[in-house]
């Protein structure tokens, strides 16, 4: 015979059903949200680069290409056409004014100096025996118009002495105008012949003058070639730092050829290329910060090259501390041309993140979530861009490339 179940009895049993209703539901929850989480996207904090947002200044610049060369360098150059003889200094040695760097054989400038020589001597010969050529031709002249004043003053005295026949009928009016002019034409002929001393005088000074020049020109030569020639033991005029000499011995050089660099280590400036591009935008005067090994120093853009090579346009900046002691010769340095200054202005370091538009989104940092938002920008330098909207200060915001999350909206951090 069946017996009714107690109440206490049933009541147990309904508080376990609920028990295991309640636990059946919270282990699908925890299911449910076990499965959401492992489905959303996460990224490592260790794995990405951040930043925090601040104030400070950005600097618009254009990057260009440089080396740090010497601020004074002196070019010496062949001053004769010769062949390497000897190298006296070694590159990286401290050279002194007048000190001979290296030698050049000189025989061939002997030769050509001798043979100068000896052309000098003949040109004076000839001077000489011009001299004495225009003076007997002067000479003979000046004889002829005495022998000319002579005859005009024999024709006067006959000319008298038929005007006086003809007073006392002795002689013809015929005769003295035969007298008359025989002495008109020699006259004539004593004025031709002083004319032509004086233009003979003249053309002997010319001539005495062209052949003037040509000794005194070849007397240049000479001194030119010897003083090149006392040139020929190639020397500084600087104390410095030799930096470069063809140390090639033997090898043939032409008048004009580099030989050697000076270089005074003292101070420094820097020689810069960037693309043509960018032309129209650089002017002198520009501030320009040259970045060294994490080392900033400032200058200013002091000449820039006309010509454009290769796609490529030249320019030297003049450093505010050209005596830095990060300063090497030939240390390759990047060169930052400011062309606007933001000064207190909201900024983000730059990064991976920035592709250079005017408005991108970027993953901003909050408890433990990365949150895409849009954000405008503005002027960029390769350290910091300048926030124009859609970011505060203190938000910590992903530096980092995340072009694989952007259609993402929210991202978790992981520690």
């Amino acid at each position: 015979m069946d017996r009714a179940i107690a109440p206490s009895i049933q009541a147990q049993r309904k508080r376990q059903r609920w028990l295991l209703g309640a636990g059946a539901l919270v282990l699908v929850l925890a299911t449910i949200l076990a499965f959401r989480t492992v489905l959303k996207p996460s990224i490592r904090r260790g794995d990405v680069l951040m930043a925090v947002v601040a104030i400070g200044d950005v600097e618009a610049s254009l990057t260009a290409a440089g080396t740090i060369i010497p601020g004074r360098e002196a070019v010496i150059t062949s001053p004769i056409q010769s062949t390497i003889s000897r190298v006296m200094v070694a590159v990286g040695a401290r050279v002194q004014p007048n000190e001979t760097i290296l030698e050049l054989d000189k025989e061939l400038a002997n030769s050509s100096l001798a043979k100068l020589s000896d052309e000098q001597l003949r040109n004076q010969n000839k001077n000489s025996q011009l001299q004495l050529s225009l003076e007997r031709s002067l000479n003979d002249l000046r004889a002829q118009a005495e022998v000319q004043a002579v005859k005009v003053r024999s024709l006067q005295s006959a000319l008298r002495d038929e005007q006086q026949l003809l007073q006392i009928g002795g002689g013809t009016a015929e005769n003295v105008r035969q007298a008359e002019l025989n002495l008109t034409v020699a006259q004539l002929e004593a004025q031709r012949l002083a004319r032509q001393i004086q233009t003979q005088q003249r053309l002997n000074q010319a001539d005495v003058r062209e052949l003037g020049y040509t000794v005194s020109m070849q007397q240049r030569s000479i001194s030119e070639l010897a003083t090149k020639l006392r040139q020929a033991n190639i020397s500084s005029q600087q104390a410095g730092v030799l930096t470069w000499v063809n140390e090639n011995i033997g090898t043939t050089v032409q008048a004009g050829d580099p030989l050697a660099r000076v270089a005074d280590l003292s101070s420094f400036r820097v020689r810069a290329t960037i693309s043509d591009t960018y032309a129209d935008a650089l002017h002198q005067g520009d501030p320009v910060v040259v970045r060294i090994n994490e080392t900033d120093l400032r200058g200013t853009v002091t000449n820039i090259s006309p010509a454009v090579e290769k796609g490529v346009v030249t320019f030297y900046a003049q450093l505010d501390n050209p005596r830095h002691p990060a300063l090497r010769p030939n240390l390759r340095a990047d060169v930052f041309v400011v062309t606007r200054a933001h000064r207190g202005v909201l900024r983000l370091k730059n990064g991976p993140f920035y592709q250079g538009g005017k408005e991108q989104p970027v993953f901003v940092v909050k408890d433990g979530r990365a949150v895409r938002r849009t954000v405008r920008f503005g002027d960029s330098n390769f350290d910091f861009v300048q926030i124009l909207g859609g970011l505060q200060v203190g938000d910590e915001v992903v530096v980092s490339d995340m072009k694989e999350h952007l259609e993402t909206r929210e991202l978790i951090v992981k520690d």
